[in-house]
């Protein structure tokens, strides 16, 4: 593992708003505790090329490394919150892109 920054996107359909928003209020103060932090989202993505087996809402947030990714994933807090999540949408991918290291 290195230390350079990590970003991590989801792709996830909402299927029950209710279930999901419950996830979504307690998803940034965990996401803060491992040093994260949210950069944007997109309910309709434009697709450019290739094969596009993506639809729903993409969310893309940043560790400042990817020790930090791993500890909020394995965060008993998180994991309990993310049964929200479970139960409200169908997550289609969560990947993690790492950055670049400095120049």
């Amino acid at each position: 593992m290195s230390d350079t920054p990590v970003y991590m996107i989801a792709n996830l359909v909402i299927q029950d708003k209710e279930k999901y928003l419950q996830y979504e209020k307690g998803f940034f103060s965990i996401l803060k505790k491992h040093g994260g932090s949210f950069i944007t989202f997109d309910d309709s993505i434009r697709h450019m090329e290739g094969s596009d087996p993506r639809e729903g809402r993409i969310v893309i947030f940043q560790f400042p490394t990817e020790a930090d990714a791993d500890a909020w994933y394995d965060d008993p807090e998180y994991q309990a919150l993310s049964a929200h999540r479970r139960a409200g949408t169908e997550l289609k991918s969560l990947t993690m892109v790492h950055g670049l290291p400095p120049r």
